[in-house]
């Protein structure tokens, strides 16, 4: 090998390991680190990840800095479907006049799930959302007490029908009070948060209404303003799930009150 041959592999070793230090300086910066520079260049963290596939590709996208996701469209969604097929049981959708059908819905999804997504709720430092789903998911699982034979709820009551309708009704007009005391915390959030609590305060009134009197177009009255109750609960899920990463139709939430920059 010549003098010459030797100097040029020499230099391309020199310029090789310039160029993989360059590339190896690999170091964050901005608010929440929120940009990545590798060697000279600068990439956004966010960009990087979908590259990779996004955080379905453990391993190659870096970890959530939080320990949970939202729960508040799981037990948003729990309740709406809950309250979907009682209200048009209710509302005697299809000629149907007994409600037990729904009592699977109100012992796992509507019941143990939303009173789950409550605890998570506390977990993540969200007093309102805990407070409603544990509540919501409690009320759903003590209605289908009052529904299964084998606690006997019903039947203590034996033959006297009207005795059972009024207990039933404060039963629901107790609910009816505690959803109205809700729909006080929030007039400060947005449209659809406030029409959802606001339509469940009504659909429990009418139902308590229906117990007290014994007329079948006051419970299916409350049965069609549990349906739309059960489609802003529908909204309300959907528009904490969809983002444009996932959806191209992306819900824009209007506030109540405007804020004061």
């Amino acid at each position: 090998m010549t003098s010459s041959d030797s100097i040029h592999s020499q230099g391309s070793k020199e310029l090789s390991m310039s160029s993989n230090e360059d590339v190896g300086r690999i170091h964050t910066t901005g608010e929440n680190n929120q940009f990545i520079i590798i060697g000279h260049r600068k990439y956004l963290r966010s960009e990087l990840m979908e590259a990779f596939g996004g955080t379905l590709n453990p391993g190659l996208s870096p970890p959530p800095t939080h320990g949970f996701a939202n729960p508040s469209p799981l037990g948003l969604t729990s309740f709406a479907l809950t309250t979907f097929v009682l209200s048009m049981y209710n509302a005697r959708a299809m000629g149907i006049t007994h409600t037990n059908a729904v009592v699977g819905l109100t012992a796992f999804y509507g019941g143990a799930v939303q009173f789950l997504a409550g605890v998570w709720e506390i977990m993540v430092g969200n007093t309102f959302g805990g407070t409603a789903f544990c509540s919501y998911g409690a009320f759903w699982l003590s209605y289908m007490a009052i529904n299964i034979e084998g606690f006997g709820i019903a039947a203590a009551y034996g033959d006297d029908s009207e005795q059972l309708g009024n207990a039933v009704g404060f039963f629901l007009l107790g609910w009816g009070l505690f959803t109205a005391m809700l729909v006080l915390c929030t007039m400060k959030s947005t449209v659809g948060l406030f029409s959802l609590f606001f339509t469940l305060t009504l659909t429990f009134l009418l139902l308590a209404g229906g117990e007290f009197t014994g007329k079948v177009g006051v419970t299916r009255a409350g049965g069609v303003v549990g349906v739309i109750t059960a489609m802003l609960g529908f909204y309300n899920g959907f528009a904490g799930t969809a983002n444009h990463q996932n959806s191209y139709f992306v819900p824009h939430p209007m506030p109540l009150t405007r804020t004061k920059k």
